[in-house]
């Protein structure tokens, strides 16, 4: 929806195609760096994010028992931009769509793509799953780690790799001393919260999974509870108000960056198709975004799309590899169980790049 935007906004025709016909988003909430927040005032968005989510100043790192050990600040990134915030998943997708809605873009839900065949005249020419058929000067696949496009596009990549960790997600009621995110470090596990509203939460908690096991839907509230057995404070609250009917979203972590380019002829894959990060530095989503305004502009320059589209990986790859890079390390701190100073001096590092404009 970000480069849909974008592309409309400067006038080209776009079709939006999502497989989901009731194109809904999974999922919790997103946590929001001040680089994100600056790609949303590009596409538009701020003022809505700010009113219908939560923006805030840093990160609060606190022991098991929630007692403060430092604070990690995120400066804004211009008078207008909050350090840091959060919002739910299904709020920011409203906003998004709606942003897109009043430029006028077609949005056709329920539909695949089964082909793409490019042509010497430039164009390609997508086969749907509904059986119909368009030609297209840009093609952009969008699609996430998973991605359909990234297999008929690359067929040879690797896919995305199991990092050994996952994560669990909930959404809960958010008590006033929650006025920023905050991380709580030094037990088993990884665990945070995160404000995405006047009066909304969610935490988050990353566990040290090898074996990948599977974990029954039904009983994921108890051993979330137990998981977080060993916290005390506002954590000790936020277990005891797990049960059946908590939204629990729980998810093994894959990660990977495709190499050796992500565009061919007038295709290109963004986001999580071509680059998707474990939540360390919550910026999947700020890559994401970036992605679309970077690859608007850089059409909007170029001469060809096949140049425009060479230009935009040479100037999105290095900071997408980084977040995916960094974020793994995190990861790798996390689960060896490496002192707290250490996983927020990567942390500190890479929000300091990331302020860079893009």
């Amino acid at each position: 929806m970000s480069a849909a935007t974008m592309l409309a906004r400067a006038g080209v025709e776009v079709r939006l195609v999502d497989l989901d016909p009731g194109w809904r988003v999974a999922g919790a909430g997103i946590t929001l760096t001040a680089s994100t927040l600056r790609a949303f005032k590009a596409l538009g968005i701020l003022d809505r994010v700010i009113d219908e989510g939560h923006t805030h100043e840093g990160i609060r790192v606190c022991d098991v028992e929630g007692r403060p050990l430092e604070d990690v600040r995120s400066p804004p990134l211009g008078a207008d931009i909050p350090g840091a915030g959060g919002i739910l998943r299904p709020v920011l997708h409203r906003i998004l769509a709606d942003g897109l809605g009043a430029l006028g873009a077609e949005v056709r839900l329920g539909v695949g793509v089964r082909s793409v065949d490019q042509h010497e005249s430039g164009n390609a020419a997508v086969d749907f799953t509904d059986g119909t058929q368009d030609r297209y000067d840009v093609v952009v696949g969008a699609d996430g780690i998973h991605s359909g496009l990234r297999k008929l596009l690359f067929p040879e990549a690797p896919g995305p790799r199991f990092t050994e960790q996952a994560c669990w997600r909930f959404t809960t009621e958010r008590p006033p001393a929650i006025d920023r995110r905050h991380f709580f470090l030094g037990g088993r596990g990884k665990c945070g919260l995160t404000p995405v509203s006047a009066s909304e939460m969610y935490l988050f908690y990353l566990e040290h999974v090898p074996g990948n096991p599977w974990r029954e839907p039904g009983q994921q509230h108890v051993l979330l509870r137990s998981l977080l057995g060993e916290y005390g404070g506002v954590l000790a609250g936020v277990r005891n108000a797990l049960g059946p009917r908590s939204q629990i979203v729980y998810r093994p972590l894959e990660a990977h960056v495709l190499r050796g380019g992500w565009s061919r002829g007038c295709a290109v894959l963004i986001g999580d198709a071509a680059h998707a990060s474990t939540p360390q530095l919550a910026s999947g989503a700020g890559m994401a975004a970036e992605d679309g305004i970077v690859l608007a502009e850089e059409l909007a320059r170029a001469d060809s799309v096949p140049a425009a589209l060479e230009a935009f990986v040479c100037r999105r790859f290095e900071r997408c590899r980084m977040v995916v890079e960094n974020s793994l390390e995190i990861g790798r701190l996390e689960m060896s169980g490496a002192p707290p100073a250490d996983q927020t001096a990567v942390v500190a590092r890479s929000l300091a790049a990331l302020a860079a404009p893009i």
